[in-house]
C-alpha cells in the first residue's frame, strides 16, 4: 500500500458544498438500487407483452445482477485510469440510455440485452458514489455521509415494489424503465458541476495510463463473477447439482477465482488490491457487509413474498408492507451518523446485529391470519437494526487505508453487499422449498383415519357445504381438499419461520466477529498509513 499523510484530507477540499456533493451522487445510485427492486413486480407483466415463458422472462432480472457483479470489481480500477468523475458520469450516461431502449424494447431479447447494458453501468454507480464521498468528507464526518448513501441504499428495496406495482397497474412496464431517463439527466448535469477528482486522484489517473492493461486479472474475475451470479440465480429453479448447467458454471466459477486469486496476489496493479485483506478492519467489514446483504435482501424478498402467497396480497399491497420500515430507516440514519463519530462503531453494530436478530426472532410469530399492521411492524422492528448497521460498517472499513485505495475499498465493500444478497435470496428459495417439502411430509404423515381432530374437521366442512347446497359425495371431496390445503398452507408457514431463524442466527454469529476489528476512537479522525 503507498504511503499517505497522516490527515488524509488536510491538503485538499473541494471547491463546492461537500453535502451538495453527496446529494448529487445520491440520486444516481438511489435510482440504480431502485430498478433492481422494481422489475420485479413486473415480471409476469414484461413476459405476458412480450409472448415469453415465465421462466425465460426471469433472464430479464438475471442479466442485469450478472452485468452488475462482474462490473463492481472493476469500477475501482477503471476509474483510477480514466478519473472517477469521468467513469461515474459514463455509468449515468450507458444506465440512463440503456433504460430508454428497454422500455422500448420490441421482444425480450432486445430487451435482455439492454438490461446487460443497464447493468454495466448500474454496477459502477454505487462504488463510484462511495469513493466520491470517501474523498469528500473528512474521516471523522464520513458517518453522516454515508448515511445519505444509506437512505438511498436501504429505502430504494424497501419502496421499489410499491412503486413497481403502481407503475404496472396504472400505467405499463415500459415506464418501469422510461422514469429513470430523466432522473439520469438531471444526474448528469448535477454531477458535471459539482464533483471534481481530488488532486491525488489526478495524478494517480495520469501516472496509470502508461500502465499495461491487466486483461487476464480482468477476464478471470468477469467469468468467476459472472457464473457464480448465474449459479446463485437459477440454483433452485434447476433444482442445484442435479442439473449439468449449474454444475458446469459452478465449477467455471470455482476454477476461475482460484486462478484469479493466486494471479492476482502477484501483481504490481492488480484489478483488484487483495492485500487490503491483510487490514483487519476492512478484512471483518467485508464479512459483516456480506451478512447484512443478506439479511437486508433476504427478507426485503421474504416478507412480500409471505404475505402474498400466503395472506393473498397484491403486488402493490405487498410492497406497502416494507414502506414504514424504509422509512423508519430514514429517521435513525442521521442519528447514526452522528453518533459514528461518538461511539465506537464496533458497538454500533454489535447493537445492529444483535436487535436484527431480536426482530427477527419476533417475526417468527406467523401465521395465516396475521393483519397488515403486523405484517408492517415486523419489517419496523428490523428496520431499526438495519439502521446502526450500513453507515457504521462503511465507516470503519476506511480505517487505516490510505486515500488512493478508496475505490479499491469501496468497489469491494459494494461487491460484498450484491454478493451477500444474491447468497441471501437463494438461501431463501432454496430452504423455503425443501423445509416446506419437509413440514408437509411430517403433517401428512400425523394425518389417519384414526385423528380425531381430522374427522371432525371433515364432517364440520362437509356438513357446511352440504347446507349450502353441494351433494354428499361432492361434499366430502371438498372438505378433503380444504384439509389439504391447511396442511400445505401450515407447511409452507413453518417453512418461512425456519428461515427466519436461520436469518437471526447468523445475524447473531457475526457479532463476536467484531472483537477482531480495530477500535474506532470516537470523535477522531482515523489515520491512514
Amino acid at each position: 500500500m503507498s504511503k499517505s499523510t497522516p490527515n488524509e484530507h488536510s491538503h485538499w477540499r473541494p471547491s463546492h458544498n461537500p453535502w451538495a456533493i453527496a446529494l448529487t451522487v445520491t440520486i444516481a445510485t438511489f435510482m440504480e438500487v431502485l430498478d433492481t427492486a422494481i422489475a420485479n413486480v413486473s415480471l409476469p407483466h414484461i413476459a405476458g407483452s412480450l409472448s415469453a415463458s415465465q421462466d425465460e422472462a426471469t433472464w430479464v432480472l438475471t442479466s442485469y445482477l450478472v452485468a452488475n457483479a462482474v462490473v463492481l470489481p472493476l469500477s475501482a480500477w477503471v476509474s483510477d485510469r480514466v478519473g472517477r468523475k469521468r467513469f461515474y458520469m459514463t455509468c449515468v450516461l450507458l444506465f440512463t440510455i440503456s433504460s430508454f431502449l428497454c422500455g422500448l424494447a420490441p421482444n425480450l431479447g432486445l430487451l435482455i440485452f439492454f438490461r446487460v447494458l443497464q447493468g454495466i453501468g448500474g454496477g459502477g454507480l454505487a462504488p463510484s458514489e462511495q469513493a466520491i464521498l470517501a474523498d469528500t468528507f473528512e474521516p471523522a464526518k464520513r458517518g453522516v455521509a454515508f448515511a445519505v448513501y444509506g437512505m438511498a441504499v436501504v429505502l430504494a428495496p424497501a419502496i421499489g415494489p410499491t412503486l413497481g406495482g403502481f407503475i404496472t397497474d396504472h400505467y405499463s412496464w415500459h415506464w418501469i424503465f422510461f422514469i429513470n431517463v430523466p432522473v439520469g439527466v438531471f444526474s448528469l448535469f448535477l454531477t458535471s458541476h459539482f464533483v471534481e477528482d481530488p488532486p491525488q486522484l489526478q495524478e494517480a489517473t495520469k501516472k496509470s495510463r502508461g500502465l499495461s492493461i491487466d486483461y487476464l486479472g480482468a477476464g478471470l474475475i468477469a467469468i468467476a463473477l459472472g457464473s457464480l451470479e448465474v449459479v446463485l440465480d437459477k440454483g433452485q429453479e434447476d433444482d442445484w447439482f442435479s442439473s449439468s448447467f449449474i454444475v458446469f458454471f459452478t465449477v467455471l466459477a470455482l476454477v476461475s477465482l482460484a486462478v484469479f486469486l493466486t494471479y492476482e496476489w502477484q501483481q504490481e496493479h492488480p484489478i483488484l488490491n487483495l492485500r487490503l485483506f491483510q487490514n483487519r478492519n476492512f478484512a471483518v467489514c467485508t464479512v459483516l457487509m456480506l451478512t447484512l446483504g443478506g439479511v437486508l435482501y433476504g427478507t426485503t424478498v421474504l416478507i412480500p413474498q409471505f404475505v402474498q402467497t400466503v395472506l393473498g396480497y397484491t403486488a402493490q399491497l405487498a410492497g406497502e408492507v416494507l414502506t414504514p420500515g424504509g422509512f423508519v430507516v430514514i429517521l435513525c440514519l442521521p442519528l447514526v451518523g452522528r453518533l459514528v463519530s461518538k461511539v465506537d462503531a464496533r458497538y454500533l453494530i454489535a447493537f445492529g446485529f444483535i436487535s436484527s436478530a431480536l426482530a427477527l426472532l419476533h417475526m417468527t410469530n406467523l401465521y395465516a391470519g396475521i393483519s397488515f399492521r403486523s405484517a408492517v411492524l415486523f419489517r419496523v422492528y428490523q428496520a431499526i437494526g438495519l439502521a446502526f448497521l450500513f453507515v457504521p460498517i462503511n465507516t470503519i472499513a476506511y480505517i487505516g487505508i490510505p486515500p488512493d485505495q478508496n475505490g479499491q475499498v469501496s468497489a469491494i465493500i459494494n461487491l460484498c453487499r450484491n454478493l451477500g444478497g444474491s447468497i441471501g435470496i437463494a438461501t431463501l428459495t432454496t430452504l423455503l422449498a425443501r423445509r416446506t417439502q419437509v413440514h408437509q411430509d411430517y403433517l401428512v404423515s400425523h394425518i389417519t383415519s384414526g385423528n380425531a381432530p381430522l374427522q371432525s374437521s371433515l364432517t364440520s366442512i362437509s356438513q357446511g357445504l352440504r347446507h349450502a347446497g353441494v351433494g354428499a359425495v361432492d361434499a366430502v371431496s371438498q372438505a378433503y381438499g380444504q384439509i389439504a390445503r391447511t396442511v400445505g398452507q401450515q407447511a409452507n408457514i413453518l417453512a418461512y419461520i425456519d428461515v427466519i431463524e436461520i436469518f437471526a442466527i447468523v445475524c447473531l454469529a457475526v457479532v463476536p466477529l467484531l472483537f477482531l476489528a480495530r477500535r474506532s476512537e470516537a470523535g477522531r479522525a482515523p489515520a491512514a498509513h
